[in-house]
């Protein structure tokens, strides 16, 4: 039976990977990964490195699941936790193989969450990463906004839909321009940093976001920490 292990290495702290993941990683013949995933790993890969671009991955997972299939221990690595926004690249591995172990990692919204001092149970999660369905994502989002009873966590989508963007699109549903915007980028390494807005001035900002941004809406009825 075929076996391809697909790992969340977290949001980018080699001290955030898992025990589990790097003895993984380790134990691997071949791992993949887009390149940027491979940078926080690379001292713990022993096998062979395959790293991924948008424009090859079909290629390189189809490779993945010919050695597979040789019982070579083949992982591909995805950032964060294999439950947030992995979703298509999971699926495509899954449709080359007779079985895909997942192995959790900690996730750069579970960071986010931290650093802002919110609960995950008073909150939505909503994810644009998705090439189909986004709209009907963000609708949700704006619906959830009009509440204002439960924070909103919301993953972009890169480089085509960033947070000045989806800032004027919730405007065009009828939020509010005054509304507590957050922006946290690259959560847990060096350069981290996170920038408070309304939703005004998100919508007119002309900053080069990180592709690797989270943008937070805390719920003005739920209670932070000070």
């Amino acid at each position: 039976m075929s076996t391809i292990t697909v790992v969340g290495i977290g949001p980018g702290d080699p001290d955030l990977l898992t025990l589990k993941a790097r003895e993984t990683i380790q134990a691997a013949d071949v791992v993949a990964a887009f390149e940027s995933v491979l940078a926080p790993i690379r001292e713990w890969v022993r096998g062979e490195v395959r790293p991924m671009r948008y424009a090859d991955q079909e290629k390189v997972l189809d490779e993945l699941a010919l050695l597979a299939g040789q019982s070579k221990r083949c992982v591909v690595c995805v950032w964060g936790d294999v439950s947030f926004s992995a979703r298509e690249l999971v699926d495509r591995v899954r449709s080359r193989v007779d079985h895909v172990e997942l192995i959790p990692g900690i996730s750069s919204v579970q960071v986010a969450c931290a650093r802002m001092g919110l609960a995950m149970e008073q909150s939505v999660f909503v994810t644009l990463h998705a090439r189909d369905g986004y709209q009907d994502a963000l609708q949700e989002a704006g619906e959830v906004l009009l509440k204002g009873k439960r924070n909103v966590i919301l993953l972009p989508r890169p480089w085509d839909l960033m947070p000045a963007a989806i800032a004027e699109t919730l405007i065009q549903q009828g939020l509010e321009a005054h509304i507590e915007v957050h922006v946290l980028e690259r959560l847990s390494l060096p350069d981290e940093r996170m920038t408070r807005f309304d939703l005004a001035s998100l919508a007119a900002s002309d900053l080069d976001f990180s592709d690797l941004s989270i943008v937070v809406f805390p719920a003005s009825s739920v209670e932070r920490p000070t």
